[in-house]
């Protein structure tokens, strides 16, 4: 019984050439064909990594009969991930359906309460994220951002605004 769990269905070096296979048919596919920086992956980016990652384990595990089938799924995956960011550059309509709209939480150091609730964001989760942009307190912010890519982007309110709003000068905010 227990050798079972340790028996091979496939030979050791088939596994060896269709892991060696996947690993660089993949490395090439987001070397050449999509590179994309670190930080900005998108919902489409990530199911993509996702399904990937599923056909390349069967690809790599022998669930398919041959490497070619995971290198045609892969492929596929990887093709519609390229026709929705070539669409979404190409068509502002299709980029508002494949995209998330910039949402804002801070308007002129107010928090936008229903758009934090909307969002599924605490207050205690936006100050956060504004400490992470150096911001020590909201009335600083003349502008914050829940931006597409799920991080916060702030814009802070100028030294001279800053000071026309302690004065108490109309139009500083």
């Amino acid at each position: 019984m227990v050798n079972a769990i340790f028996d091979f269905h496939l030979s050791p070096w088939e596994l060896v050439l269709r892991g060696s296979l996947i690993y660089w048919f993949l490395f090439l596919l987001f070397r050449f064909i999509l590179r994309r920086d670190a930080g900005s992956m998108g919902l489409a980016d990530i199911l993509m990594v996702v399904l990937i990652a599923d056909a390349a384990q069967n690809g790599m595990s022998g669930e398919y009969k041959t490497v070619s089938e995971a290198l045609v799924l892969v492929g596929t995956i990887a093709f519609w991930n390229y026709a929705i960011d070539w669409l979404s550059f190409r068509s502002p309509a299709f980029a508002r359906f494949a995209e998330p709209s910039v949402v804002p939480l801070v308007r002129h150091g107010r928090v936008l309460a229903a758009n934090l609730k909307r969002q599924l964001l605490t207050v205690d989760e936006l100050k956060s994220q504004l400490r992470e942009n150096g911001v020590e307190s909201i009335r600083e912010v003349k502008h914050a951002f829940l931006e597409s890519d799920g991080h916060v982007s702030v814009i802070k309110f100028s030294p001279s605004e800053q000071q026309r709003k302690k004065e108490g000068i109309p139009g500083a905010g």
